[in-house]
């Protein structure tokens, strides 16, 4: 027989003197609050199927009032009271022990947590998810943690609320593998921002039907915009879905009891959500597992938040597509523009991804609502064609996913058809199954190399260059004026020398074709030097300076070099005698940032300007006028021939990444990358996979994009994610591995502290490389395969 409550009162009181202490206000009129429920409106709940639930704030409870109340809590189970919510306004004076034994005393009953992580820190979190919680509705706003990586089960839970977290950037792999019944999930003011993973840690919720990035505050409180659903603007009224179709939802007028009942089920206590989010940006860098709680029986079977979000439609309604990606704003959350009255604010740094809204409805077909805007069949058409016509699910066009040992075999079968399909078979394979990159920082020190004096403990790169012909080398530049030969994949150093003199930067290197042992090394402080990696650096050839030099490049068949720096100018070098043929001046308006020559005509070269030009040349021609001139919108920062000579692909400032056709310059694709509005955002773009595909990233964002270079459609973003606390990464300089598909390194600088280091990424390794890496013959035998 279940307790009744005047029971559980009495246990309290009773406790309480036994604790010598007074019984809490708060805690005696929620014992005669449910005590009404149950005996006066018994008739009236049953009839509409609410539940008699105990309220507390955690605001309201000392400490002194814990040892009463849990004496009660452990009881609850058995009693009469349907449902358990512990809610926190802004303040508690418990302390977050006290705090998560009052959590884990109620079990099958609790229904609603309402916390403000920021309370009670990381050392809470931790707590939380070491007993896991019963809960159905969690709201744990302004949460400490990084990466929520939630592998216990929460088999209760239908509401997650990690709003306000704004140090959270990402989630494990399988951190929702644990809560299978999730229907809501909301994430706004995070710092989550790469649509490919969260979709993919998205994907382990098969009951998700309401996700939200981005709130509308068209009101004080978090309650609902009746304007979003074309309801009436009663500001007392509030609204939830009570039939859903494919089609359309239909929304009911709740009477004010149920107004009253909403509000403790949604938990829209906090008022002071509007405050400045970064004030409580103080992350960790432990990652926070949820782990095991009991499985439970669900008791709220539905679910929906107060709050709206961005509306695209309403600044920019259907139909005028071409004046919204005019303006970059199509696919922007809106952030405190008033246009039929809303105001909208919080997005998560995902919303202001490029077709965020299409390509999230597209990736999940269950997906009812998405930043509280119903999603009806008309735009479930349109987002699967604006996902067709931008992104690739698989590489290389491919729409499902092969196994690897199918593929393997068919290769043994018909080994002498086509095997470059088989090679884009097995990277389309092994990049669908590893959506979580592998991300290693190139470990080189001086201690890696016997018997030579250094100087230093660790190296600041500041470029590097993958060898022509060798897979495993690798050179690179450094801020103290060294070039240091690094074997990459056992990070063993094989070469080294130093700045001898002036502290300078390496800022262009070029490895020659014919003689791999040979590169040309300069710094910007106009040395110019021909080292042989087989000799001593005092073997070196030593050329005639070039001022403020920022690049070098060697010809196809290595008898010349260019050179270009923080001038108009550009200096043409005979590699065999070591002399300066010629400077050719006034080539741009402004100074030359890359001067690059054609991969396989000897005489061609392009140069990229911050005078918005990119020009050709041929030294046939003698260069005083250029074969032809593109013209960028911004600043050039990079540019480089494709593979086969056939393109060229010019990167310039803030995403400005366009591929022209060699030959004449005219304009083959746009990849139509969203920019930052940063006038100092450098971006910087080469090939990999032979050419099949094209990474990009820029100096103030933490993001490697990667897109086919044939297409322009985005295969994936790489984020890459700081060490420690506070530090954030961002994209100086990267490559293609010209050996190994799907593999590129980063230059990536930290800040605030500037620290540069080298990351190796492998798109075909998960993280998690003990359970999604393929065996070693399967390894070898894919990296076998010759490249497109």
């Amino acid at each position: 027989m279940a307790i009744d409550i005047q029971t559980l009162k009495h246990r309290y009181i009773d406790s309480c003197k036994d604790w010598n202490t007074v019984p809490n206000k708060a805690v005696f009129s929620a014992f005669v609050k449910v005590h009404f429920i149950v005996l006066i409106g018994a008739e009236v709940n049953k009839l509409e199927n609410e539940e008699s639930s105990f309220s507390i704030f955690l605001d309201d409870l000392e400490g002194v009032d814990f040892h009463p109340l849990y004496n009660v809590f452990v009881l609850i189970d058995m009693s009469e009271i349907d449902a358990v919510d512990i809610l926190q306004k802004s303040s508690c004076s418990l302390d977050a022990d006290s705090v998560l034994l009052l959590l884990h005393a109620v079990h099958h009953k609790l229904r609603v947590v309402d916390l403000q992580d920021r309370t009670f820190g990381k050392d809470f979190l931790l707590g939380l998810s070491s007993g896991g919680l019963a809960c159905q509705v969690l709201h744990l706003k302004f949460s400490h943690f990084r990466k929520v990586n939630m592998t216990g089960k929460f088999m209760q839970m239908r509401t997650l609320n990690l709003d306000f977290s704004a140090s959270l950037t990402s989630f494990g792999k399988d951190c929702f593998s644990c809560t299978p019944n999730l229907k809501c999930l909301s994430l706004c003011a995070t710092k989550i921002s790469n649509l490919w993973t969260t979709s993919a840690s998205l994907a382990k919720l098969p009951s998700l039907t309401e996700l939200r990035f981005q709130s509308c505050l068209c009101r004080d409180d978090t309650k609902a915009c009746p304007r979003s659903f074309g309801a009436k603007p009663d500001e007392n009224t509030s609204y939830s879905p009570t039939q859903e179709t494919a089609e359309e939802h239909t929304y009911a007028y709740p009477n004010d009891e149920d107004e009253l009942i909403n509000l403790f089920l949604i938990g829209t206590y906090n008022n002071s959500v509007h405050g400045t989010v970064n004030e409580y940006d103080d992350s960790t860098d432990s990652e926070v597992d949820f782990s095991d709680t009991l499985p439970g029986n669900s008791l709220l079977e539905d679910f929906s938040w107060n709050g709206l979000l961005d509306l695209r439609n309403e600044i920019f309604p259907r139909g005028s597509e071409e004046d919204a990606d005019e303006s970059w704003a199509m696919s922007r959350p809106i952030s405190r523009v008033s246009r039929r009255k809303h105001r909208f604010d919080h997005p998560s740094p995902i919303c202001y991804e490029k077709h965020y809204r299409d390509y999230m409805i597209a990736s999940f077909p269950n997906l009812k609502i998405l930043d509280n805007q119903p999603i009806r069949r008309a735009e479930k058409d349109r987002a699967a064609v604006v996902y067709s016509d931008n992104f690739e699910h698989l590489p290389y066009k491919r729409t499902n996913k092969e196994s690897i040992v199918s593929i393997l075999k068919n290769r043994e079968i018909k080994a002498a058809k086509n095997t470059t399909s088989y090679t884009r078979s097995v990277g389309a394979s092994r990049v669908g199954c590893a959506v979580f990159p592998s991300l290693r920082p190139l470990s080189i020190k001086s201690s890696t190399m016997p018997r030579v004096d250094v100087g230093t403990t660790s190296f600041r790169p500041r470029q590097f260059e993958y060898h022509p012909c060798n897979s495993n080398l690798m050179v690179i530049g450094t801020l103290d004026g060294e070039v240091v030969v690094v074997n990459h994949e056992s990070e063993k150093i094989v070469g080294y020398i130093s700045s001898h003199g002036a502290t300078n930067s390496v800022l262009g290197l070029c490895w020659l074709k014919k003689y791999p042992s040979k590169l040309i090394a300069g710094s910007d402080n106009g040395v110019l030097k021909l080292y042989d990696i087989q000799h001593t650096p005092s073997t070196a050839v030593t050329f005639d300076g070039f001022d403020q030099l920022t690049s070098v490049h060697v010809n196809s068949l290595d008898e010349l070099f260019l050179a270009s720096g923080y001038s108009n100018d550009v200096a043409l070098y005979d590699i065999s005698t070591g002399q300066r043929l010629q400077r050719f001046s006034n080539m741009h308006q402004e100074h030359i940032n890359v001067v690059k020559f054609a991969n396989h005509s000897p005489s061609m070269f392009a140069t990229s300007s911050f005078d918005h030009d990119v020009k050709m040349w041929d030294l046939r021609q003698k260069p005083i006028h250029p074969c032809y001139t593109v013209s960028s919108f911004r600043g050039n920062v990079m540019v480089c021939f494709s593979p086969d000579d056939h393109y060229l692909l010019v990167s310039a400032v803030d995403n400005e990444v366009k591929q022209l056709l060699a030959v004449d310059g005219r304009l083959h694709l746009d990849f139509g990358i969203a920019p930052t509005r940063s006038s100092q955002n450098y971006t910087r773009s080469y090939y990999m996979n032979g050419g099949d595909y094209i990474l990009s990233g820029s100096c103030d964002e933490n993001v490697v994009r990667i897109c086919c270079a044939q297409t322009g459609r985005r295969l994936r973003d790489i984020s890459l994610e700081g060490k420690s606390s506070g530090s954030s990464m961002f994209v100086q300089s990267l490559r293609g591995d010209p050996f190994r598909d799907f593999n590129l390194s980063v230059l990536a600088a930290y800040y605030p502290s500037s620290r540069p280091e080298i990351v190796k990424i492998n798109m075909l390794s998960s993280k998690d490389a003990d359970k999604d890496s393929l065996s070693d013959e399967h390894l070898h035998a894919a990296q076998g395969l010759s490249g497109a």
